[in-house]
Formats: structure tokens, sequence, C-alpha cells
């Protein structure tokens, strides 16, 4: 039988601060930290040697961390975050003037910002479709569906929204695109859903410094094979015209490749975790201290329809519009006069403790955030 207590002991996390929003940066296991640490120093024993042996060791990982997706190796690029697969691959679709870039109002930030920046410069309109909270698949599809027109030129969507913590029906909605490039942000995808890429999108995107635990800077772009002849790294160096998709994005400069050689080894720490059986007892771990958090704070747990694992909502009773700092600032004096690690987002007005657990958490670690939470508010 699998043991699942917590296992701290695997991190190097601080022991006195509660460590509550694993999924903004993840934390990086020491048996990685310590080959990331030996991959380093051999890189300044003999920088000549190191950089002759990275193009193998990438190959190497790059496989790796395709089967751990359970996706076609030949359209699996690294690259170095969730952000960056999707600049790649609004930069691989045309966007004629007058074309429309469809949203929904729970895309993370970045994403919003990268699809504006490319409409402006292609005279093009970025949409934004709302999406309640409790919306079900059917609920979905048809929103988005109504906003797609011949005037379509890509759907991008979260896989699971970072703000909202929301699964959402890929496959059902890149049946509904038909011939529109369907982009999809799995920065948080990862092992919390299995083969994430698998379910019909032209481009996916992902994070492995999330749930798989790799160093930071880790993150895999996935391209259906119509557009892997388009598909470019957003630098280019030596392998820009290498005729295959992987090897075109595996040599980008002096880019720190240690990052992505050791990522592998997060995975076996995963596989050692028994990951399968305990990503559920995280989910159930998450949800009785989400509902901790709740009782404290007098507040509740929305209704979300299709809620990611290892994630939960709390609501807060805190108004983010005092000022235009006030969420951040909020944050920094819980983790100063709290020693606790927590984040806030909003959806239609509302403010949100959003928990997001890893092996390393435990119920005391909720129960006295409750107890402490509500003193600074």
């Amino acid at each position: 039988m699998t043991d699942l207590s917590p296992r701290p002991d695997l991190w190097s996390l601080d022991p006195e601060v509660l460590h509550l929003n694993h999924g903004s940066y993840g934390a990086v296991p020491r048996r990685t930290q310590e080959l990331l640490a030996r991959l380093r120093t051999e890189t300044e024993a003999n920088t000549m040697l190191w950089f002759r042996s990275v193009a193998d060791r990438l190959t190497t990982s790059r496989l790796e961390l395709a089967a751990f997706l359970g996706t076609d190796p030949a359209g699996f690029a690294l690259v170095p975050n969730a952000s960056a697969g999707l600049t790649a691959a609004l930069a691989a679709i045309p966007i004629p003037p007058g074309s429309r870039i469809v949203l929904t109002d729970h895309i993370y930030g970045a994403v919003r910002y990268a699809a504006e920046r490319i409409a402006r410069a292609r005279q093009a309109e970025v949409v934004i479709v709302h999406v309640p909270l409790e919306a079900d698949d059917d609920t979905i599809v048809a929103a988005v569906g109504a906003a797609l027109d011949e005037r379509t030129a890509a759907l991008i969507v979260d896989q699971i929204s970072s703000g909202t913590a929301m699964v959402f029906p890929i496959r059902r909605l890149a049946e509904a695109c038909g011939d529109i490039p369907l982009i999809v942000d799995g920065a948080h995808a990862p092992a919390l859903i299995d083969e994430p890429a698998e379910d019909g999108a032209d481009f996916w995107t992902g994070n492995f410094h999330k749930w798989p635990a790799t160093p930071r800077g880790t993150a895999g772009l996935v391209v259906a094979e119509k557009w892997r002849a388009a598909t470019m790294p957003l630098i280019v160096s030596w392998s820009e015209y290498d005729e295959r998709l992987p090897e075109r994005f595996d040599m980008q400069g002096t880019y720190d490749y240690a990052t992505w050689i050791a990522a592998p080894e997060s995975l076996r720490v995963l596989a050692e975790l028994d990951w399968p059986v305990r990503r559920p007892q995280l989910t159930t771990l998450v949800e009785e201290g989400a509902q901790i958090l709740a009782k404290a704070l007098g507040s509740d747990l929305p209704d979300v329809a299709h809620p990611a694992a290892t994630m939960r909502l709390v609501g807060i009773p805190f108004d983010a519009t005092r000022s235009p700092n006030a969420a951040e600032e909020f944050k920094i004096k819980v983790s100063r006069e709290l020693k606790a690690e927590i984040t806030l987002t909003g959806f239609d007005d509302r403010v949100f403790v959003r928990l997001s657990a890893h092996a390393y958490n435990s119920l005391r670690d909720y129960e006295l955030l409750a107890s402490r939470l509500p003193t600074l508010l």
C-alpha cells in the first residue's frame, strides 16, 4: 500500500513557512536541485565540452518529457515557459487584418497581452467571451462557439484556468473550431490531466515547473503536424533552419540548458510518490483545507462546475479595488506577518484565495492559515 503521508523531506522548503501556492512557481525537489547543481558545475569546469554535449542530452530529456505527456515526440518542442510557447504559436498562424482572436474571460493575463500585441500589429481584434464559473461543458461550448465565425483567426483557451482553477472541455472546443486554429494554454495541466496535449488542439503549451516540479524555465510546446513546418522559435539561432520541429527549438544560444536536462529527475520523484494515487489524495486534502479556511473567513466555496485537481478557490472578504496594488500588498503582508505564501485571484468582481497543493502539504497547513488569516482582514 502506498504511504500517502506528506513528504516535505523531499523538498528544501523553509519549514517555518506555510507553502500554499504551488501553482504559481512550483517547488523543485532536493534530488533535482542536486542534479542541477552538478550539471552547472560541469558546465563551468569545461564550457566548450558542455556545449558539445548539450544536443544529445536535450534529445534524451525531450523524449522523456514527451513520453510523460503521452504525446508524439516529433511534434514536441522545449520552450522556457507556456507564454513562450503560446507566442510561438501565434506567430505561426495567419492573422490577417480585420480578423479576430477569440479568448475567454478566464484567460491568463500574460496570454491576453500577447494576443492584444499581435492583434495590434496585424490590425486584428481581440474578442473576450464571458464564461460563468458555474458553466458546464455544454454552456462553455455554446458561449465560445457563438463567438466563432469566418473572421476568427484563432481561439485561445485555458485547459485549466490559472485564476479560477477551472477545467475546460478542450476536445469539444476543438470540434467546435472546425478549421479555426485552436491554441490551448495548458500551463497548469501537466501532472494534473493525463495526456493533456491529446485533445485535438493545433497548438498546446504547458509548464513542467508546476506539478511535475521540474526546474523553472522548463515547458513544452506540442504542435499538430499541419503547423510544424511554420512553427519557429522566438530566438533566431543556429538551429533556426533545422527541418525538424523539436531540434530547431533546442539550441537557443547560451541558454541555461541544465534546467531542461535535469527536468526528468523530477518526473522520477513524482513516480516514486505514486502520483496517480497521490493526486486524488491531494485533491481531497485541498478540498478539506478550503472548507476549513472558508469557515474561518465566514466565506464560501464558489460553485465551479469542473474544478481542477489539487486546486480550490475560497472566497475572501477583501476589497481589491481600494488601490491598484492592494492584492499584491496584502500577499506581502501575509508573507511577512503570518509566514504564509498564498495568492489572490479575482473573477466577476469577487476575490478568492486560490489554494494549490503538492506532496509537501498537510491538513495542518490549512488549519494554521485558517487561524491566522482572519487577523489581517
